[in-house]
């Protein structure tokens, strides 16, 4: 081969060398969506529907007991998303932490409820008065128990709140520190199977059952497409839930640990259905936060109207 023809092809491979780097080196990495859950509720419901497939992004999963530290989380940024309920929404926001909320579902109230011992003499929301009250403060589980109190025409003072996590409130409700603990499912189901408490007051007429899925603000700046295809796979996967109740009970006990009974009783009774945002439910939220307000628990009126984010689909 000449020396002329060896120089052209050195200087083709160099520019097609050249021309391929570019791609290479600038090739984009899969975004992570951080991925925050309570009891493993949401990551169950997406792996029992085999809903992950043909993701564009990677997830990192991260569980919490409850909503408290899941808002903690998103006010840091060690999340970018979340499920949340209306009340602990509230009282999130209130704090000054930066979330939109994009999705919204309504459950059953049932299972969001205050727990008695089975043998304890309480009998109805006015025996309440002047008895030790465990729960989160802000949570559903703190609402639904004020709004207990409220429908027996009692007052937040008349009652003893004492604020704890739910595994240390299970405690105090078993050793008698607590003579009632105000929660949610799972944790109402497992305590009623097992035969450790009864309810006392369901969440039914005292709590609206919405929960949603909020996003941090940094998120949706950054991984909006991201967000609105998560949310649409937990949606499509809540529809496929309650066809294969079976298969999604037994995952769902898998995942989060719980018996399933409990597992199976909670899910059912919840029937938990996703819906758009509309003035209703605007109007609804705003009701929630300002019962929260006449509470004392909030300093100021929040406006919900500026704390939504419509923008988001419920189905591709």
């Amino acid at each position: 081969m000449s020396s002329s023809r060896r120089q052209f092809l050195h200087a083709a491979s160099a520019g097609a060398l050249t021309t391929l780097l570019p791609a290479v080196t600038h090739a984009q990495p899969r975004q992570v969506l951080k991925a925050g859950d309570q009891k493993g509720g949401l990551r169950a419901l997406l792996e029992s529907a085999d809903a992950l497939k043909g993701l564009a992004y990677d997830i990192q999963w991260t569980e919490f007991p409850a909503a408290a530290p899941l808002a903690e989380a998103l006010n840091a940024g060690a999340v970018d998303s979340g499920p949340i309920g209306d009340a602990p929404a509230i009282f999130a926001l209130a704090a000054g932490t930066r979330i939109r909320l994009i999705g919204a579902n309504r459950s059953d109230p049932y299972g969001t409820a205050v727990l008695v011992r089975p043998d304890s003499p309480l009998k109805g929301a006015a025996d309440l008065k002047g008895k030790r009250i465990g729960t989160n403060r802000g949570s559903i589980g703190h609402f639904v128990a004020l709004k207990a109190l409220a429908s027996a025409g009692l007052k937040p003072e008349d009652a003893d709140f004492r604020f704890l996590p739910p595994a240390d409130a299970k405690l105090a409700l078993t050793n008698g520190s607590v003579d009632a603990w105000s929660t949610w499912e799972p944790y109402t189901a497992m305590a009623e199977t097992s035969g450790h408490a009864r309810v006392l007051a369901s969440g039914r007429g005292l709590w609206s059952g919405l929960s949603y899925l909020a996003a941090t603000d940094a998120a949706l700046a950054s991984k909006r497409a991201v967000l609105a295809d998560f949310l649409q796979r937990v949606v499509r996967a809540q529809e496929w839930s309650y066809q294969h109740v079976p298969e999604f009970s037994a995952t769902l006990a898998r995942i989060i640990g719980i018996p399933p009974e409990a597992a199976r009783l909670q899910f059912e009774r919840r029937r938990t259905r996703w819906q758009p945002i509309d003035a209703e439910l605007v109007t609804i939220q705003q009701q929630t936060a300002d019962f929260y307000l006449k509470a004392g628990l909030l300093r100021q009126r929040l406006d919900v109207a500026t704390t939504f984010d419509r923008g988001f689909a419920l189905s591709a």
